[in-house]
């Protein structure tokens, strides 16, 4: 495996459990805007923990490729699912923020599949 592959593998896993690990702690500005794009409360924990099993799957990955292609594209298809929950609560600024934390994911996949 390439070094870029697993450095942006890291990076991305480090984006997804800080991401996982800020919503499982209930910061303030996390919970404020899962609140302005009426995510329920009760979703809050069970996506905290897909982000944070995401960022487990894409390191394991490093390992065992199987896995990391599959924490992967489950972590593409949830910041997916969350830019389309932001843009249906109207809030079109805010829809980047997902797209960032998905592009690191995005290219761990792209560079592992070139190694």
């Amino acid at each position: 495996m390439h070094v870029a592959a697993v450095v942006v593998t890291l990076v991305a896993a480090l984006m997804a459990g800080f991401s996982g690990t800020v919503l499982l702690m209930r910061a303030q500005w996390i919970v404020k805007a899962l609140e302005d794009y009426r995510v329920p409360e009760s979703w809050w924990t069970w996506l905290g923990l897909a982000k944070a099993a995401g960022a487990v799957g894409l390191v394991a990955g490093l390992f065992v490729p199987v896995v990391g292609v599959l924490a992967g594209i489950c972590l593409v298809a949830y910041f997916a699912g969350a830019a389309i929950t932001v843009a249906r609560a109207r809030w079109y600024a805010h829809i980047p923020f997902p797209l960032v934390y998905a592009a690191p994911v995005v290219g761990a996949l792209v560079l592992g599949h070139a190694a």
